[in-house]
């Protein structure tokens, strides 16, 4: 089978053997967002030379903005419930393949605000948590904190914390205080992290940032570092209970920093393996019986 995470700026491609095992990978960079509508013939590129005709496809592609838009199930989801829920599409440009799309899920939060996520669900089932509970935080521009229950999602929450960094950064009276590089000071990161746990609040500790640089009790290379820290810190303390063990699922550069974050506040982190949405997809697969 071929397993595809296509996101908003990247796409991924994995061939698997037929115990889940990845025989080839591609990668593009040509995410929901750069393909000016052209799905099919993107995937047709992608797949290309692969002869499998069973295509399970997850993330941004099936969002609103994507290829076919498939709807959130509710929140308890496992793993039964995403593989009946997949739909079935084929296209005359990829003759031959059965194209099956993976749902999001959705969950109701405090005052009936609702929560979504969509491709981080196959991640979660890739992990190897299925027995008792589980944490799991998926750091990026919008990190998803999940609690998993004997494999299922029972829950979860974003925080904006990636894009909110990035819009200080470069549009705020903060930024430009900051050197334009992307070096990590692990002191200043530090001490942003427990300048979370003070009074105030962060909108309060926000300005601080711009008040220790004034005073140059912040150099210009650490205050991204401690700015990163401070974001952090709060997203950790609202989201993670103190002594916690939280899996983290995401590329190496941005779960080192959790990490780092989760040791100071007294969290466990524990890293997750990579491919979880080729893992998670082939599970769908195998529990719809897919695989033949």
């Amino acid at each position: 089978m071929i397993a595809v995470d296509w996101g908003s700026s990247s796409l991924r491609g994995y061939r698997l053997d037929q115990h889940g095992a990845t025989l080839e990978q591609r990668a593009s960079a040509r995410g929901i967002l750069h393909c000016d509508g052209n799905y099919a013939d993107v995937l047709a590129g992608l797949v290309d030379g692969w002869p499998d005709s069973t295509i399970l496809l997850s993330g941004m592609i099936g969002s609103r903005n994507g290829w076919i838009e498939q709807a959130y199930l509710p929140c308890p989801a496992g793993l039964a419930d995403l593989a009946a829920a997949l739909q079935l599409h084929h296209d005359a440009r990829l003759p031959g393949r059965d194209l099956w799309f993976v749902p999001g899920v959705a969950v109701q939060g405090a005052g009936g605000t609702p929560d979504v996520m969509r491709g981080e669900e196959t991640q979660l089932f890739g992990l190897d948590t299925r027995a008792g509970h589980a944490h799991v935080c998926l750091p990026g521009t919008h990190s998803k904190w999940a609690t998993l229950h004997d494999g299922a999602i029972t829950g979860f929450a974003t925080a904006m914390t990636g894009e909110v960094f990035a819009l200080l950064r470069q549009h705020s009276l903060l930024g430009r205080l900051m050197d334009d590089g992307d070096g990590f000071d692990a002191i200043a990161f530090a001490q942003g992290v427990q300048r979370s746990g003070d009074a105030g609040g962060l909108l309060h500790h926000l300005f601080g940032v711009r008040a220790l640089g004034l005073f140059e009790r912040l150099a210009p290379s650490a205050a991204p570092s401690y700015l990163s820290g401070l974001l952090l810190g709060h997203e950790i303390r609202d989201l993670a209970a103190p002594g916690a063990e939280v899996h983290l699922v995401g590329s190496t550069t941005l779960t080192t920093r959790y990490a780092h974050a989760l040791k100071v506040l007294d969290r466990t982190p524990v890293d997750a393996p990579e491919s979880l949405a080729a893992r998670g997809l082939y599970r769908l697969a195998r529990q719809r019986a897919l695989l033949g």
